[in-house]
């Protein structure tokens, strides 16, 4: 048996958690100041937080590997597992050709260029980033909007600020998923809470990209549509993250947001030519002006309904319970460990939902897909295998990272931490959503930064007396909106519309919007730790 210790060098918590902080620090710095690829990054702290774990900390090489292990092979399942499938579903429709038609369908939905960004960059990316995250609604709907005319500079920014309010519940909940696994909350309880938090953000993101898009006019002439697809969305989000499912948030809110902004006739008025001449500085593609019969375009958005439908049937009480029972639940080998009041720790047993993981529904939907765009088998087959050939890099990175964390969180590392960082007290509340906020910056990943810090906000939290559900979704929450200014967002954004090495310029345009949020979601956090906003709390 391991009991875990606080306090392993010299008898002092400072020390101790100078130390603990360590495989954290080398990642950080490996990644935001030397560059580093993040696959490389996270393989040396991993090697990092081994060696404190087995020569600080003193535990057993064996648990410590094992502890490595189990976190490792939760990153590939269920995580990388929803991934993989998505992205899957996704390569499929661009192999049929039907992302094409789906284009197409956005296009004329408004000739508003205004409107067109909220359709795309706003709707559309929110959905990528249900089903897929990982930079692909960056870089899919930059590339859309360059082809509807915009501007490759003004398209990147577009995009880049749309991808928060989604990102907490991306890859089919991911980021929240991995949340309650590595601090052993319920998931129902950290999906409600910042399913109370990041619907904010939605009410303000749509006003923001009109006015990125045409400034203060784009705001004066757009609002109403703006305001109802934020609100339609926000509305959503927090109904499915606290009474439905968490995994069913981001693609219920996209779909109803796009309801919501193409049932306003505001949405539908053709735009004054200035406003297009404004705005449209780029070169309109001719693809667009192709005619799609009415079956393709039904069929181009199959995928997305079929998605929904598989989700929603996973829902129903009767089915829920029936998929449940085919989790399995393991001692896992060579871990016995105990924390320092000597209750068993979570990571002893591991749990294997083979076939209520979102991942497994996934896959299912991508079968019928298959079917449904006429996807010959082998074909299929073959999609499947260059997903993951592609995902490789991030495969390896996500085992890394989760490995990293579980050794951190098994070894009493981030406990340490946690119990330090407590003595900011009340402070505490603001500095939470920063901590996400910055490893989301540095890693490009809410849930390799829910990873990373997760344990060590709720430690935290249960040391200074706050709501651990309230610190572990902060750092969620907040995380959001790092990822418009992470290496990897803006380094995919420049490659999809041809501004390679103009990351800096990128850079200075969304960081500020990226600070201003973040403020925003310090005070909103802030508040809900104390009576003035303390009712919005489940």
């Amino acid at each position: 048996m391991y009991v875990q210790e606080l306090e392993p060098v010299a008898g002092s918590l400072g020390l101790s958690a100078l130390v603990a902080a360590l495989p954290l620090v080398i990642v950080l710095v490996l990644l935001g100041g030397v560059r580093m690829k993040a696959h490389l990054a996270g393989l040396t702290g991993l090697l990092a937080a081994v060696l404190v774990a087995w020569l600080a900390y003193g535990m057993p090489l064996d648990q410590t590997a094992s502890s490595a292990a189990q976190g490792a092979v939760f990153g590939l399942f269920p995580i990388l597992w929803i991934v993989v499938n998505a992205l899957w579903v996704y390569r499929m429709t661009v192999r049929t050709r039907h992302f094409d038609i789906l284009r197409r369908s956005f296009g004329r939905l408004s000739d508003d260029p205004r409107i067109q960004a909220l359709v795309v960059a706003f709707c559309f990316g929110a959905l990528l980033e249900a089903l897929a995250g990982f930079g692909a609604p960056v870089a899919i709907c930059s590339v859309m909007l360059v082809a509807l005319g915009f501007d490759p500079v003004r398209a990147a920014v577009v995009s880049l600020v749309a991808n928060t309010a989604p990102v907490a519940f991306g890859a089919m909940g991911t980021p929240v998923v991995t949340l309650a696994q590595v601090t052993g909350l319920p998931l129902d309880d950290v999906a409600s809470v910042v399913g109370r938090q990041t619907p904010l953000l939605a009410l303000v993101v749509p006003l923001l990209l009109v006015a990125l898009v045409d400034g203060r006019r784009g705001l004066r002439e757009t609002w109403v549509p703006a305001l109802a697809c934020g609100v339609a969305f926000a509305v959503a989000q927090f109904a499915a993250a606290n009474y439905v499912s968490a995994q069913l948030a981001d693609i219920g809110a996209a779909l109803l947001g796009a309801g919501a902004l193409v049932a306003v006739p505001h949405s539908r008025r053709p735009a004054a030519e200035p406003v297009r001449a404004a705005v449209l500085t780029g070169v309109r593609s001719e693809e667009l002006d192709e005619e799609d019969s009415g079956r393709e375009v039904v069929r181009a958005y199959a995928p997305y309904a079929l998605i929904v439908a598989v989700f929603s049937v996973a829902q129903i009480p009767a089915v829920k319970d029936w998929l449940a029972k085919a989790t399995q639940t393991y001692d896992w080998p060579f871990l016995d460990v105990v924390d320092p009041e000597g209750n068993p720790a979570g990571g002893n047993v591991f749990s294997l939902p083979v076939v209520s993981t979102g991942g497994t529904l996934v896959l299912f939907a991508g079968v019928a897909t298959a079917v449904v765009l006429g996807v010959h088998a082998r074909v299929a087959v073959k999609e499947w295998l260059a997903t993951v050939h592609e995902l490789r890099f991030a495969i390896l990175t996500v085992t890394s990272v989760l490995a990293l964390a579980y050794v951190m969180n098994l070894s009493g590392q981030a406990a340490t931490i946690g119990h330090f960082v407590a003595a900011a007290g009340a402070g505490l509340a603001f500095l939470s959503p920063v901590l996400g906020w910055f490893g989301v910056a540095v890693s490009g990943s809410d849930t390799s930064a829910n990873a990373l810090f997760g344990a060590l906000q709720v430690t935290a939290a249960r040391e200074s007396g706050l709501s651990p559900e309230l610190l572990a979704a902060a750092n969620s929450s907040g995380g959001v909106l790092g990822k418009m200014i992470s290496p990897q967002n803006l380094t995919i954004a420049c490659a999809a519309v041809g501004l390679a090495g103009r990351e800096g310029d990128l850079l200075r345009k969304v960081l500020p919007w990226s600070l201003g949020l973040l403020l925003v979601m310090c005070l909103i956090v802030v508040g809900q730790s104390t009576p003035v906003l303390g009712w919005m709390l489940p």
